[in-house]
């Protein structure tokens, strides 16, 4: 019976048998080190010549780079080892020997590596980044589902935008024009209306040709929507979501976080509350550090966020951004129409912003004048007025950009790590 490598700690003293691969090897003499993988973790294999038949010696000596086989061998603790334990190989039966596996022991350039993203993802750092992956979704979903959210999803063809902007991938639907989702977020309004507290978590796609560290084509969103939440409540959940991935992470990942070489000091800071600040203090802040020439009512790009984020050691709110560089949807202060009950959350360490989000606008005459301000299609977004005609309410949402948070909480200088196979301006394949 298969057992796997991360569950070899119960089996200490004990023969075990795995299926795996071989990621390196190295002799020394009478002994050849195998460095073995199988999924779940990695483990070395030590066979000794004297202590196996000639046939198992001759099966070590054959396997090459990603070679896949059967091996059985004792376990055993060992404090040199990454994870405490190694494997006294007694037998070994390869399935199949890999010929000339194109990813060497040296260093590729990013291009040769991203070509061959099937095979990189193999790697030890790649496998690290993946399995964090994996968890943040876990432990995002666990905190919706323990609090009351449904999880709801949304259609990933949509007749119209969701911000009005038109950076979509357009497509044909029969004799209609269709478009890539690039939110689900009012289709998840729709939905709290009906279930109160809901979510989506999908893929969203938009059509920016944009080549930086930030930005990749095709992207995966986890967006809740709140029926009866108001701005600082919608703040609220935001930061506690946060706090609890973090933590999650922190506690489920230390040995591929280590493998990353990621400063688990900065991480361990990240607990509600976050600071908060508007802005009008944002800009002042930039005027200060440098950036005279920014105007009030201009976007912050990421030399902006950068400078802002370098003040906190917490992310950080951006709150009530001006009216007309937001989405048609946001609600305006009551206090100060001229700009929005919104907010940015901005990581720290140069990652900018990982969630963005607003209270919407509940009331039917304001959102029909933003149809108008904005030029939208009616007939496309005649459903989205019926929300407020037909038991409006305060609502609040946000969306959670995974690929960016796992960018961040790995301390990757990229966002193209944090997907198994990414889609960017110029990479379509594989």
């Amino acid at each position: 019976m298969l057992t796997t490598i991360k569950e070899i700690t119960n089996h200490v003293g004990k023969e075990v048998k795995l299926g795996g691969w071989l990621y390196n090897k190295r002799s020394s003499g009478k002994i050849q080190f195998l460095q073995l993988r199988d999924g779940s973790g990695f483990i070395q294999g030590v066979v000794v010549k004297n202590q196996v038949t000639p046939e198992v010696w001759e099966a070590a000596k054959s396997l090459t780079q990603e070679s896949s086989l059967y091996i059985w061998g004792t376990v055993r603790k060992d404090e040199r080892s990454p994870i405490g334990y190694e494997l006294d190989v007694t037998n070994i039966k390869p399935i199949q020997i890999a010929i000339e596996y194109p990813i060497a022991k040296k260093k590729h350039g990013v291009d040769f590596l991203m070509d061959h993203r099937h095979l990189w993802i193999r790697s030890p750092r790649q496998h690290a980044i993946l399995k964090i992956r994996a968890e943040i979704i876990k432990s995002v979903q666990q905190f919706l589902d323990d609090h009351g959210f449904t999880l709801v999803d949304p259609p990933i063809l949509t007749p119209s935008s969701c911000e009005g902007t038109t950076n979509l991938f357009h497509t044909k639907y029969f004799d209609e024009d269709a478009y890539l989702t690039q939110s689900g977020q009012l289709y998840m309004e729709a939905a709290a209306m009906a279930l109160g507290k809901v979510y989506s978590f999908g893929p969203t796609f938009r059509a920016e040709k944009s080549k930086t560290r930030r930005h990749l084509i095709e992207f995966w969103m986890i967006e809740p929507e709140m029926a009866f939440v108001e701005h600082d409540g919608n703040l609220e959940v935001q930061e506690q979501i946060l706090s609890y991935v973090v933590q999650h992470v922190l506690e489920h990942c230390r040995p591929e976080l280590k493998t990353l070489g990621r400063d688990l000091g900065r991480l361990e800071k990240v607990r509600a509350p976050f600071p908060r600040i508007t802005y009008d203090e944002a800009v002042e802040l930039l005027h200060k550090e440098g950036f005279e020439d920014f105007k009030w009512g201009e976007d912050f790009g990421s030399p902006h966020e950068t400078k802002i984020a370098e003040s906190f050691e917490k992310p950080v709110f951006i709150t009530h951004y001006p009216t007309e560089i937001k989405a048609f949807y946001m609600k305006p202060d009551p206090d100060r129409p001229e700009v929005v009950l919104c907010a940015d959350l901005i990581a720290p360490e140069g990652y900018g912003e990982i969630i963005g989000g607003s209270q919407r606008i509940d009331d039917p005459d304001l959102l029909a004048q933003r149809y108008k301000e904005h030029d939208l299609p009616l007939e496309s977004y005649d459903w989205y007025m019926d929300l407020r005609k037909f038991g409006t309410v305060p609502h609040s949402g946000f969306g959670l950009g995974l690929e960016r948070t796992v960018a961040w909480i790995c301390g990757l200088d990229h966002v193209r790590e944090t997907i198994p196979f990414p889609r960017m301006l110029n990479r379509l394949y594989p």
